[in-house]
């Protein structure tokens, strides 16, 4: 699975972008603020429907303009697909495959598989606990078409469940509707709940033997799922906290209040590591993400490098790089140095400056 090409209008700060990218890896600099994330961001999009920012789609669209498309050309199992997007300021996104509109974001999840890394993973582990629900869902929608599908239920079903709570105080009367929902709640809390669980176990895995290596074989990895509630135990628990709901006007129970603990050592290093050791940790996470997801989809994902590489030292710095052999990877950076110092091999550059684009044969501007 590799991406062949990209071309951009009117989105973010690019009005016109057209670029080919190699198959190995492609390097993105220059300046910050010039556009570098904004390419990368536009390749999520199109494997996901949503920017890792969690933007809005009328915020991606470039100022003063009303609507932005994106083109990307993929080449998977020999043959070629072309993704198209088409973000409005007024309304929702437009999406076509293969010049086919497609009814659901959803339908266009698992075309692309794509890990994405920013500095902002680096703090997945000290970050509170939403970060890494969605480090968990964003990965498994891409992989699962039925937890897209479950989740997608299960949110609606949470949000009209949070509607009713708060309408409880002017019409007492609309409790008697609340099993119902009470029971499509559980339903679909347990089987994301089950999923997420056996999708940190086929982390735990691989995740291990990826920190060992880096930390010189001192450390031991091991992550544990924390559901707020056991799957057995969703309907007592929801009902035991009714009286608590009515008052909040929120759902207290389920997946949506759900974690994952670290361990490093059997320490939990959310509350007792150290910045060392939780970006270490952070940085296992995600090559075992790697490594799981091509074991599920038996093809390689793209990785998405976003100016990660100046937040890691020289030996972590070399730890990623390498292990970035033989999978198609786009990387964005202020500058070069890095890859000279450790003689890495690099496809296809590119120079990025106010939204422009432009490949450079060399490490010369």
């Amino acid at each position: 699975m590799i991406i062949k090409s990209l071309e951009l209008k009117n989105f973010r700060n690019y009005n016109d972008l057209n670029i080919s990218f190699d198959a190995g890896t492609n390097i993105l600099y220059g300046d910050n603020a010039q556009g570098k994330t904004n390419v990368l961001e536009s390749l999520y999009l199109s494997a996901t429907t949503k920017s890792h920012k969690g933007s809005k789609d009328r915020e991606m669209i470039r100022f003063g303009e009303e609507e932005a498309h994106i083109r990307t050309v993929i080449l998977k199992n020999g043959t070629e697909h072309q993704i198209d997007l088409h973000l409005k300021k007024a309304g929702s996104k437009g999406i076509a495959v293969d010049r086919v509109p497609i009814r659901r974001a959803g339908d266009l999840f698992g075309l692309i598989n794509i890990v994405f890394f920013s500095p902002e993973d680096l703090n997945i582990i000290k970050d509170g606990p939403s970060k890494r629900r969605r480090f968990l869902d964003m990965e498994l929608c891409q992989l699962d078409r039925i937890y897209l599908d479950d989740l997608t239920k299960y949110n609606k079903i949470l949000r009209q469940r949070n509607q009713l709570l708060k309408d409880l105080y002017f019409r007492p009367d609309l409790s008697e509707t609340l099993p119902v929902w009470d029971e499509q709640l559980v339903h679909y809390a347990a089987k994301i709940i089950d999923r997420r669980m056996r999708f940190v176990r086929e982390l735990n895995e691989i995740v291990a033997g990826i920190h060992a290596k880096i930390s010189g074989e001192k450390e031991n990895m091991l992550l544990c799922y924390e559901p707020s509630c056991e799957t057995g135990d969703l309907m007592r628990a929801v009902t035991e906290a009714l009286q608590k709901d009515k008052k909040s006007g929120m759902t207290s129970v389920g997946p949506h209040r759900d974690d994952i603990s670290f361990l490093v050592n059997g320490t939990d290093i959310r509350k007792y590591g150290s910045q060392g050791q939780q970006r270490t940790s952070a940085l296992s996470l995600k090559l075992a993400e790697i490594e799981l997801v091509r074991d599920i989809i038996h093809d390689k994902p793209v990785l998405l490098l976003d100016d990660v590489l100046s937040e890691l030292d020289s030996s972590r710095q070399k730890f990623l790089l390498d292990s970035m052999d033989s999978i198609q990877t786009m990387i964005t950076c202020t500058g070069l140095d890095e890859f000279v110092k450790n003689r890495f091999h690099i496809n296809r550059v590119f120079y990025v400056k106010d939204g422009h684009v432009s490949e450079t044969k060399s490490f010369e501007e």
